[in-house]
């Protein structure tokens, strides 16, 4: 049976929480290519003209966020799908993005690496390659 159409949600977007907010926008910006939409200083919400898609970035300290969750992020990744990660990365090198972990092939069809952006969440920069045929048979997907 379909869920009522009351719980289906409309738009699903990622907030993720700085203490600096304006270095945090000005990281997904300038290295993935989001645009301001709102701006009330404390909250940013941010689009792509290209995609169908929106991030915000919220002050971590703002008496909107639980006092619970007030702390550094953990637990979460934010993923980007691009064309070309290694164009990506190197842009990222070049404005001083902490690497976390160096690209990667990985047998299931990806070249990937992590960063984090400035308010310390983790992001995997992924591109889609080719699977390990070896890999999708011994997972039975081949």
């Amino acid at each position: 049976m379909p869920a009522p159409t009351t719980t289906i949600p409309t738009l699903v977007s990622t907030t993720v929480m700085a203490g600096d907010v304006p270095g945090a926008v000005a990281f997904y910006v300038e290295q993935f290519g989001f645009a301001v939409r709102l701006d009330i200083g404390w909250f940013v919400t941010l689009h792509h003209d290209e995609r169908p898609y929106e991030m915000c970035v919220v002050e971590r300290g703002h008496d909107s966020v639980p006092e619970a969750f007030r702390t550094a992020p953990a637990g979460v990744i934010v993923g980007f799908l691009v064309d070309d990660v290694d164009a990506v990365v190197e842009r990222l090198v070049a404005a001083g993005t902490t690497i976390v972990e160096p690209t990667r092939d990985e047998p299931w069809g990806q070249r990937h690496c992590y960063v984090t952006d400035p308010a310390g969440t983790l992001i995997d920069v992924v591109q889609l390659t080719q699977p390990d045929p070896a890999w999708l048979a011994a997972n039975g997907l081949g």
